[in-house]
Protein backbone atom coordinates (compact mmCIF):
# COMPACT_ATOMS: atom_id res chain seq x y z
CA UNK A 1 0.00 0.00 0.00
CA UNK A 2 2.93 2.13 0.92
CA UNK A 3 4.20 2.03 -2.48
CA UNK A 4 0.71 3.15 -4.44
CA UNK A 5 0.66 6.29 -2.00
CA UNK A 6 3.96 7.26 -3.55
CA UNK A 7 2.64 6.65 -6.89
CA UNK A 8 -0.62 8.77 -5.72
CA UNK A 9 1.84 10.84 -4.58
CA UNK A 10 3.77 11.45 -7.89
CA UNK A 11 0.18 11.92 -10.38
CA UNK A 12 -1.35 14.47 -7.98
CA UNK A 13 1.57 16.72 -8.20
CA UNK A 14 2.12 16.24 -11.72
CA UNK A 15 -1.31 16.94 -12.33
CA UNK A 16 -1.68 20.05 -9.60
CA UNK A 17 1.09 21.37 -11.40
CA UNK A 18 0.02 20.81 -15.38
CA UNK A 19 -3.52 22.33 -14.17
CA UNK A 20 -1.45 25.25 -12.89
CA UNK A 21 0.50 25.58 -16.15
CA UNK A 22 -2.92 25.40 -18.22
CA UNK A 23 -4.83 27.97 -16.04
CA UNK A 24 -2.33 30.31 -15.26
CA UNK A 25 0.10 30.77 -18.44
CA UNK A 26 0.10 30.96 -21.95
CA UNK A 27 1.35 28.49 -24.50
CA UNK A 28 4.92 29.68 -24.78
CA UNK A 29 5.37 31.46 -21.96
CA UNK A 30 8.41 30.69 -19.94
CA UNK A 31 9.46 32.35 -16.79
CA UNK A 32 13.02 32.27 -15.98
CA UNK A 33 13.86 30.80 -12.17
CA UNK A 34 17.77 30.64 -12.67
CA UNK A 35 18.34 32.63 -15.55
CA UNK A 36 20.37 30.47 -18.54
CA UNK A 37 19.88 27.14 -16.71
CA UNK A 38 15.90 27.12 -15.06
CA UNK A 39 12.30 28.24 -16.64
CA UNK A 40 9.21 27.54 -16.13
CA UNK A 41 7.36 26.90 -19.60
CA UNK A 42 3.95 26.03 -20.67
CA UNK A 43 4.83 24.12 -23.72
CA UNK A 44 2.53 20.42 -25.55
CA UNK A 45 3.54 17.46 -26.32
CA UNK A 46 1.94 14.82 -28.91
CA UNK A 47 4.61 12.64 -28.61
CA UNK A 48 7.31 10.92 -26.59
CA UNK A 49 10.49 12.70 -25.24
CA UNK A 50 12.21 15.11 -27.75
CA UNK A 51 8.67 14.86 -29.86
CA UNK A 52 9.20 11.42 -31.48
CA UNK A 53 6.07 9.75 -32.30
CA UNK A 54 4.23 12.87 -32.56
CA UNK A 55 0.72 11.70 -32.84
CA UNK A 56 0.82 8.47 -32.28
CA UNK A 57 -1.65 8.28 -29.55
CA UNK A 58 -2.83 4.66 -29.73
CA UNK A 59 0.43 3.46 -29.32
CA UNK A 60 1.13 5.38 -26.61
CA UNK A 61 -2.22 3.99 -24.89
CA UNK A 62 -1.08 0.56 -25.60
CA UNK A 63 1.99 0.49 -24.25
CA UNK A 64 1.00 2.65 -21.36
CA UNK A 65 -1.43 0.18 -20.49
CA UNK A 66 1.11 -2.68 -20.69
CA UNK A 67 3.78 -0.56 -18.74
CA UNK A 68 1.09 -0.01 -15.60
CA UNK A 69 0.04 -4.32 -16.03
CA UNK A 70 3.78 -5.29 -15.62
CA UNK A 71 4.77 -2.54 -13.00
CA UNK A 72 1.91 -3.48 -10.85
CA UNK A 73 2.70 -6.87 -10.78
CA UNK A 74 6.16 -6.90 -10.46
CA UNK A 75 5.46 -3.98 -6.97
CA UNK A 76 3.04 -7.07 -5.63
CA UNK A 77 5.59 -10.04 -6.65
CA UNK A 78 8.72 -8.63 -6.38
CA UNK A 79 9.22 -4.98 -4.13
CA UNK A 80 8.23 -7.36 -0.91
CA UNK A 81 10.59 -6.30 1.53
CA UNK A 82 12.65 -4.45 -0.67
CA UNK A 83 12.11 -0.86 -0.01
CA UNK A 84 14.53 0.42 -2.89
CA UNK A 85 12.77 -1.64 -6.05
CA UNK A 86 9.31 -0.56 -4.20
CA UNK A 87 10.05 3.15 -4.70
CA UNK A 88 11.82 2.96 -8.01
CA UNK A 89 8.24 1.22 -9.00
CA UNK A 90 6.12 3.13 -7.65
CA UNK A 91 7.62 6.34 -9.19
CA UNK A 92 7.38 5.12 -12.35
CA UNK A 93 4.24 3.85 -11.94
CA UNK A 94 2.93 7.34 -10.74
CA UNK A 95 4.62 8.73 -13.50
CA UNK A 96 3.01 6.49 -16.50
CA UNK A 97 -0.26 7.62 -14.97
CA UNK A 98 0.51 10.49 -14.79
CA UNK A 99 1.02 11.36 -17.99
CA UNK A 100 -1.08 8.62 -19.51
CA UNK A 101 -3.91 10.95 -17.68
CA UNK A 102 -2.53 14.01 -20.12
CA UNK A 103 -3.00 11.76 -23.00
CA UNK A 104 -6.52 10.69 -22.52
CA UNK A 105 -7.79 13.80 -21.34
CA UNK A 106 -5.96 16.53 -23.18
CA UNK A 107 -4.59 14.38 -26.04
CA UNK A 108 -1.59 16.36 -25.52
CA UNK A 109 0.83 16.26 -22.37
CA UNK A 110 1.70 19.43 -20.10
CA UNK A 111 5.39 20.15 -19.97
CA UNK A 112 6.87 23.22 -18.14
CA UNK A 113 10.31 22.55 -16.51
CA UNK A 114 12.64 23.73 -19.01
CA UNK A 115 16.66 23.46 -18.34
CA UNK A 116 19.66 24.94 -20.16
CA UNK A 117 22.44 21.92 -18.99
CA UNK A 118 25.80 23.26 -20.12
CA UNK A 119 24.03 25.41 -22.31
CA UNK A 120 22.24 22.38 -24.21
CA UNK A 121 18.41 23.57 -24.82
CA UNK A 122 17.01 20.20 -22.52
CA UNK A 123 13.67 19.21 -24.28
CA UNK A 124 11.05 21.01 -21.96
CA UNK A 125 9.48 17.90 -19.18
CA UNK A 126 7.00 17.50 -16.39
CA UNK A 127 6.98 15.51 -13.06
CA UNK A 128 5.49 12.67 -14.53
CA UNK A 129 8.77 12.90 -16.77
CA UNK A 130 10.85 13.12 -13.51
CA UNK A 131 9.41 10.24 -11.78
CA UNK A 132 10.15 8.10 -14.33
CA UNK A 133 13.85 9.07 -14.55
CA UNK A 134 14.30 8.96 -11.12
CA UNK A 135 12.17 5.21 -10.35
CA UNK A 136 14.59 3.99 -13.88
CA UNK A 137 17.71 5.16 -12.74
CA UNK A 138 16.69 4.57 -8.81
CA UNK A 139 16.03 0.38 -10.48
CA UNK A 140 19.42 0.65 -12.27
CA UNK A 141 21.36 1.35 -9.23
CA UNK A 142 19.54 -1.44 -7.58
CA UNK A 143 20.43 -3.92 -10.45
CA UNK A 144 23.93 -2.87 -10.34
CA UNK A 145 24.17 -3.20 -6.55
CA UNK A 146 23.01 -6.17 -6.99
CA UNK A 147 25.04 -7.80 -9.06
CA UNK A 148 27.67 -6.22 -7.22
CA UNK A 149 26.48 -8.37 -3.98
CA UNK A 150 26.35 -11.80 -6.17
CA UNK A 151 29.83 -11.03 -7.58
CA UNK A 152 31.25 -10.33 -4.15
CA UNK A 153 29.01 -13.98 -2.74
CA UNK A 154 30.79 -16.21 -5.52
CA UNK A 155 34.33 -14.70 -5.61
CA UNK A 156 34.48 -13.11 -2.44
CA UNK A 157 34.84 -9.06 -1.27
CA UNK A 158 37.44 -7.22 -4.26
CA UNK A 159 34.67 -9.41 -7.07
CA UNK A 160 37.27 -11.14 -8.54
CA UNK A 161 38.31 -14.84 -8.80
CA UNK A 162 40.90 -15.66 -6.74
CA UNK A 163 43.49 -18.37 -7.20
Amino acid sequence: MFYYLIALFVVALDQVTKWLIEHKMYLGESIPIVDNFLYITSHRNRGAAWGILQGQMWLFYVITVIVIIGIMYYLHKAAKGKLLLGVSLALMLGGAIGNFIDRVVRKEVVDFIHTYIFSYNFPVFNIADSALVIGVGLLMILMLLEERQSKEKTYGENGTHRS
